[in-house]
């Protein structure tokens, strides 16, 4: 079977800056045993695809960046039986993303709901399933508990909180600037702290009397990491999973126990979602929440894929709240 000739993909052959994101042609051959060909509709952008792309997450080059997106089967490989030719389906990972079709494994691909639109797909399946594991797995977020979530009016931020504040969170989020507050508080966020105007620890102590939270969800990264521990009670967890403002910095572990013998954990979607069934699971979850309007997916950016150096650009400059979206 010959496939449309017409394919295209934002390559990256020497990793750098947005500049760095070019359009190609390029082919796709036929899917081998497992795999499932898919044409994208849209293209989900996350501050993952900058690592890539930047080098702090180095990759080989020549990379095709972007680990999400939703689209419909064009054709399947052999021993396929999961799919049918025409179903709406989604993916996170492996990298790859940001092309008018692609090849997935059979095994990384969901179903989508028929009462989930395709864009909504693309740009909540990374953040979703990251907000599901983060509320639900690496930290348990019960009722009554008071967390703290860093950028709140952020793609994982958003979910994350709406979810914290459905289990029956009293949630505090932080946001880089006046321009967000009101979207943090939309989002669920009982108290939220403008950082550029005040230091998240210390609002956080005021609101807790002194004691700290038991948990801080962390995607800033070395801007927020030390005050984020100032913020933590005894053996409270700290939740490093990004890094919007750069690596956190080498610290001594010592700091950890001077501080109430507190824990620190970095997690990753490969380590909850490493069975097709854990990833269908979240998926599920997702979709869900979504159907039931628990959790809302924000998509403030539309581009077309073609502009991908520019969607970095305003993604690293934080013009963007919310979700964002490409479309090829």
């Amino acid at each position: 079977m010959t496939q449309p000739s017409d394919n295209y993909a934002i390559r990256v052959h020497q990793q750098g800056g947005p500049e760095q994101l070019v359009a190609e042609a390029v082919p796709v051959p036929d899917p081998f045993p497992g795999q499932v060909l898919v044409r994208n509709t849209a293209i989900g952008l996350n501050f993952l695809d900058t690592y890539h792309r930047g080098g702090l997450y180095p990759m080989p080059v020549p990379l095709i960046p972007g680990v999400e997106g939703a689209g419909v089967v064009e054709a399947l490989g052999p021993g396929v039986t999961d799919f049918e030719i025409g179903d709406r389906v989604a993916y996170v990972g492996p990298v790859g993303a940001y092309c008018l079709r692609l090849l997935r494994p059979a095994e990384r691909l969901v179903k989508v709901p028929d009462d989930i639109a395709d864009d909504a797909a693309a740009a909540s399946l990374l953040k979703g399933i990251t907000a599901h594991y983060l509320v639900h797995s690496t930290y348990q977020v019960a009722a009554g508990e008071t967390i703290l979530v860093h950028a709140a009016a952020g793609g994982v931020g958003q979910i994350l909180c709406q979810w914290a504040a459905a289990v029956g969170a009293t949630v505090i989020g932080t946001v880089g600037s006046a321009a967000k507050v009101d979207i943090a508080r939309r989002v669920g966020c009982h108290h939220v702290v403008d950082t550029s105007q005040q230091q998240a620890s210390t609002v956080v102590r005021e609101l807790t009397s002194g004691r700290g939270v038991p948990v801080v969800y962390d995607g800033i990264g070395k801007a927020t990491f030390m005050d984020s521990l100032d913020c933590l009670q005894p053996r409270g967890l700290m939740v490093s999973y990004g890094n919007a403002s750069g690596a956190v910095e080498a610290f001594n572990l010592g700091l950890l126990a001077a501080k109430g013998s507190l824990y620190v954990t970095r997690p990753g979607m490969d380590a909850y979602t490493a069975t097709p069934g854990e990833l269908r699971e979240r998926s599920a979850a997702v979709f869900r929440a979504l159907a039931e309007g628990e959790v809302a997916i924000a998509i403030n950016a539309r581009y077309p894929l073609r502009e991908a150096a520019q969607a970095h650009r305003d993604l690293e400059a934080r013009k963007t709240t919310g979700s964002s979206v490409f479309i090829p």
